[in-house]
Order: structure tokens, then C-alpha cells, then sequence
């Protein structure tokens, strides 16, 4: 059976988990006070519920539905970020027999039924990049316990820009990783000089600058690493509002919340109840 080293070698999947241990650099409490206002912003009271994070990734909404009161299981297929969960839970929930953390695969059908039900499902992010999106969504919506909620957030589709995309974050894990760097300046430098002479056009050059220069205060990581994850995520797949609406309807659900991208680059956020 394929792992998920063997497929990064194979440049068939692109390694998110180096990302997350940056972030856990600068990761405080403000930002985890943020996250939590997020989640019940999105989800209501974490308290006595049961919450199922499906590619746990830094583990900092793991953290946050822990620290909210849920009882939490986390997996992800990415050791590195296995490792991330791990020493959240070490660092603020030490030994908590309330927060298991593990690694899985979404598209283990085996592994998913062994989980049970949860009153919340929670996958940001994570599905359209597993290789077999639609499968993954089957898999994470059937552990979504009756009246529970299932949170996903899932890339736009937008056509023949999206396959082109999908085309360049393919080449980028194909590539030797010494030419990975050259594509990712090919592929994403063009839309940085456009970004920075429209802000001189404006007089406001230094807008950019600041951007950069702030970029890892803000998000934890260098603009440079966070581009690197942009051109490498792959496998990489989207859809349309309807087709995640169509979907889960005739599986049973209601949506709640939606959050769109507005046709542009990036994901829509839905929140459906399980009503059968």
C-alpha cells in the first residue's frame, strides 16, 4: 500500500507538515483566542460535544475545541503534522485522555467506521487535497453523528483556471526539488510584480513591503514558505457551491453557513446539520 513518503518521492503529493512546525514558533495566545471566537462563530458551544478533526494539520483548532470544552480526536495523513498535533496536546493538554491524537488516512474506509459518530466533523481545508475528494467527503460525512455539524471548507472551482493551476502544482512536485524554487519564481513572480506596481501606481509602494516584511508575524510562516505551499499543494481538486450542496443534500443534510470566495481564487466554507 502507498504512504505518504512514498508519494512525495513519487512527486504524486506535496509535503504540508514542514509548514505547521513553523507556525507553532509563533503561535500565542491572541491567535488562539481568534481561533476559538472562530469556531463558535461557525459551530455554537463546544462544550460535551464530540469533535472529529479530519487533518488536524498545526492541531490549533483541536487545540481551541479541547480548550472549549469538546472531547477532541485529531489524525492527519502527514506525520510532520501528526507531530504538530502531538505537541500542542503536550504543551496545554498534557496526558488529557479527552484529546486523542493519531495518524489516519480520510480514505481508509476501514479506519474512518472505526472512529464512530461525532456531533461535529471538522476538515478545513484538507479534502480536495487527499487525491479522491469526493471519496474523502463520502468517507468524513458518514461519521457525522444525527443533529451533529460538518464543517468543510473546499477550493472554488473556477474552470480552466483551476486546471491550469492544478497543472503548475503538479509540475512543481514533479520537478528535482533544486528546480522547484525556479518554478515557483516562474509561476508566482509575475503576479507579485503585478501586485507591487499596482500599489506604486497608488503611491503606496511600501503597502507591499509591509506586507512582506509582516507576513511571518501574521501567519507564521515567511511569505516565501507560504508561496511554496500555494504552488506545491497538490493532489489538488475543487467544485462548485452546487455540487457540494447536491451532494450532501441527498446524504441528509441541511446547510447552515456558507462563505464564499466570490468566484476568485481560495475556498468556500460550508456548515451542514445532519437532518436523517
Amino acid at each position: 500500500m502507498s504512504n505518504h513518503a512514498d508519494e512525495i518521492k513519487r512527486g504524486e503529493r506535496f509535503g504540508f507538515g514542514d509548514n505547521w512546525s513553523n507556525y507553532l514558533t509563533t503561535l500565542n495566545d491572541e491567535r488562539i483566542a481568534e481561533a476559538e471566537t472562530s469556531l463558535v462563530t461557525w459551530l455554537g458551544s463546544m462544550k460535551g460535544k464530540r469533535f472529529l478533526d479530519i487533518g488536524s494539520g498545526s492541531g490549533l483548532f483541536s487545540l481551541c475545541a479541547r480548550r472549549l470544552g469538546a472531547e477532541v480526536r485529531s489524525f492527519d495523513y502527514d506525520p510532520d503534522s501528526v507531530d504538530c498535533t502531538k505537541e500542542l496536546r503536550r504543551r496545554y493538554f498534557a496526558d488529557d485522555p479527552d484529546w486523542t491524537v493519531a495518524a489516519g488516512s480520510v480514505l481508509d474506509r476501514d479506519y474512518m467506521d472505526s472512529l464512530g459518530r461525532y456531533d461535529i466533523v471538522y476538515s478545513w481545508g484538507v479534502l480536495h487535497h487527499t487525491g479522491s475528494m469526493w471519496e474523502a467527503i463520502e468517507n468524513a460525512q458518514a461519521r457525522v453523528a444525527p443533529g451533529g455539524f460538518f464543517f468543510i471548507s473546499i477550493y472554488n472551482d473556477q474552470g480552466l483556471r483551476s486546471r491550469l493551476w492544478a497543472f503548475c502544482k503538479k509540475v512543481y512536485n514533479r520537478l528535482p526539488p533544486g528546480l522547484r524554487p525556479i518554478w515557483t519564481v516562474v509561476i508566482m513572480g509575475p503576479h507579485e510584480l503585478a501586485s507591487f506596481f499596482y500599489k506604486l501606481a497608488q503611491g503606496k509602494p511600501q503597502v507591499y513591503w509591509q506586507k512582506i516584511r509582516g507576513y511571518r508575524s501574521s501567519r507564521g510562516m515567511s511569505y516565501w514558505h507560504d508561496m511554496i505551499d500555494w504552488i506545491g499543494g497538490y493532489p489538488f481538486e475543487v467544485a462548485k457551491p452546487e455540487e457540494i450542496f447536491d451532494y450532501l443534500k441527498a446524504r441528509g443534510f441541511s446547510l447552515e453557513k456558507l462563505s464564499t470566495c466570490g468566484g476568485q481564487p481560495g475556498c468556500n466554507q460550508y456548515v451542514f446539520s445532519k437532518t436523517a
